[in-house]
């Protein structure tokens, strides 16, 4: 079987955006298809300042999302990224083969020290690096595919460019992995501001639906939604986000087309109202499984532990591999 890794950082609460655009997929398609490993990349949330008590309970609430969205423990692995050392202990060798030049290309760094220095703040160098710690998460499990949405592909071309360098280097190692995005709603955007993206980092507002929002907040939402000028409801990302946005979004529940759905309406108030009512249809059944859940933490926490262990049996040979072909003493 394939190999699939993927990861959700708890820098927020998980969005509709996460969910079209990643975990319901990891639930309904690539748990059944291949050796799928879904982790909580919490040491990535220590690249910006944080507060180390909501950091803990994001991890826990976004196990407990997982697994309310329908990741089934006995089909796949659901674990903790700071449970299994394997992930530092790579990321350190694969620091030794990524250049200085690589991290300051990444977009998202760009961006995000942008952000931080006009708040005047100062940029920590795990900010920069973290693409390599990304790669090493990749990397430690002999992935071959990388769900992912269009945010995060340049990650996954680094981190092959990586795992080709290190083969040809030190001798093969590792598997080279490729990205793969669902056809519909790969990128969520913000529903006041439909040219960025809707994340689970931004601060709560109107334009970002969260998984576990009360209906009517998401209903309010999304009919207070920023859509376009002129009344034409047609499918055009470019000219056209906010009524795209919102096709995409009601596409994405009813697993149809926006091109076509776009044709079907008159109105943006009856997109708008479509919308709503799908998507809260949609999010039901997982805020009752999520509800039911937190009932039971032991549950989550077994799952954490035993996915752990797992994780652990299957990197730690990988990673064990890499330490000797890049020239250090193995452990006596």
């Amino acid at each position: 079987m394939k190999r699939i890794f993927s990861g959700v950082k708890p820098t927020g609460h998980l969005t509709l955006g996460n969910y079209l655009g990643a975990v319901r997929r990891w639930a309904d398609v690539d748990q059944h298809r291949a050796d799928a490993l879904f982790c909580i990349v919490d040491l990535h949330a220590l690249t910006v300042d944080h507060d180390p008590g909501r950091v803990r309970r994001l991890s826990r609430q976004a196990a407990t999302l997982l697994l309310a969205a329908g990741l089934d423990p006995q089909l796949c692995t659901v674990f903790v990224q700071s449970h299994v050392d394997e992930h530092a202990r790579l990321s350190y060798l694969l620091e030794c083969v990524a250049t200085d030049g690589e991290m300051r290309r990444m977009i998202q760094y760009k961006e995000k020290a942008a952000r931080e220095r006009e708040r005047g703040g100062s940029v920590r160098l795990s900010l920069l690096t973290y693409p390599v710690l990304m790669a090493a998460d990749i990397l430690a499990y002999g992935t071959d595919e990388v769900p992912v949405g269009d945010d995060q592909t340049q990650h996954v071309e680094l981190t092959r460019d990586l795992a080709v360098r290190f083969n040809q280097r030190y001798g093969h190692t590792f598997a080279v992995p490729r990205a793969t995005r669902p056809e519909v709603a790969a990128r969520v955007m913000n529903l006041q501001d439909p040219t960025s993206k809707m994340g689970k980092s931004d601060d709560a507002g109107p334009g970002v639906v969260y998984l576990l929002d009360e209906p009517d907040v998401t209903r309010k939402k999304i009919m207070r939604a920023v859509t376009d000028s002129g009344q034409d409801v047609v499918h055009d990302p470019r000219e056209r986000p906010g009524v795209s946005n919102l096709l995409e979004i009601l596409a994405a529940c009813e697993g149809t087309d926006p091109e076509t759905l776009s044709g079907a309406y008159q109105s943006y108030g009856a997109l708008k109202k479509d919308t709503a009512e799908a998507v809260v249809e949609l999010l039901r059944p997982l805020r009752e499984r999520h509800r039911r859940l937190c009932a039971d933490p032991g549950y989550v926490e077994g799952v954490l532990r035993d996915g752990a262990a797992r994780a652990r049996e299957m990197a730690g040979p990988r990673v064990d591999s890499a330490y000797r072909a890049i020239g250090l003493l193995p452990a006596g």
